[in-house]
């Protein structure tokens, strides 16, 4: 998968699209058709279409971040959210909006995956739809306490062959917006088979899970 960003500008903001981390949520296509055409042929983002704030919100909107942008007047760009917030997508990825740094890599959104059949690990590429993973958006609530500071860094590092280390103040929700639990530190599933999702139990050994990653499980 291609990781060349391309970048659209306007007269009043640019538009980035990182095509390796877009998991076809279609928030831009169905949101603003007129600025992010589908089915073209060349050039598909048009933003002098829209206004500039209407675009900033298709982007805060697209969970992967593969929508940035950048404002060419003398607004505000986008910032690291008040709370860190990852939320789990029925059947599907682990969203993370927050100060991110991933495998090295700085983000706001990003959509990493947890059935474990992605070939562009941590990232989620869709592989959970034809792969028929199955894991509920709704788990149960775990008693944890209010984090003293809710927002701040939030570094995600693969382990190979096993979960992603989760390190930082971090709300983890479920897909309708209720807390499950406050953490500093956790080790999320991406294998796709942990029996106590969305937390890894070990099994990725156990099955023979394979993965890059930064440090050892």
């Amino acid at each position: 998968m291609s990781s060349e960003i391309q970048r659209y500008p306007g007269s009043t903001i640019v538009v980035r699209f990182d095509g390796a981390k877009c998991i076809h949520s279609r928030h831009c296509v169905l949101d603003q058709p007129q600025v992010f055409r589908a089915n073209v042929s060349g050039p598909w983002i048009f933003p002098d279409s829209a206004s500039a704030e209407a675009i900033v919100q298709v982007a805060h909107a697209c969970p992967s971040g593969a929508i940035t942008y950048e404002r060419m007047d003398s607004s505000l760009q986008e910032s690291a959210p008040a709370v860190n917030v990852m939320r789990l997508r029925e059947n599907g990825p682990l969203a993370f909006r927050a100060d991110l740094e991933i495998a090295g890599a700085r983000a706001i959104r990003a959509t990493l995956c947890r059935c474990g059949a992605s070939n562009n690990k941590p990232y989620c590429d869709g592989s959970h739809t034809t792969a028929g993973f199955t894991a509920t958006g709704e788990p149960p609530t775990q008693p944890s306490e209010a984090l003293q500071q809710r927002n701040g860094p939030v570094v995600v590092k693969p382990i190979v062959n096993g979960p992603l280390e989760v390190s930082g103040n971090l709300e983890l929700c479920s897909g309708t917006g209720r807390t499950i639990n406050r953490a500093q530190k956790s080790f999320l599933c991406r294998c796709g088979h942990s029996g106590n999702k969305p937390y890894c139990d070990g099994t990725h050994k156990k099955i023979g899970f394979q993965a890059e990653g930064g440090s050892k499980s």
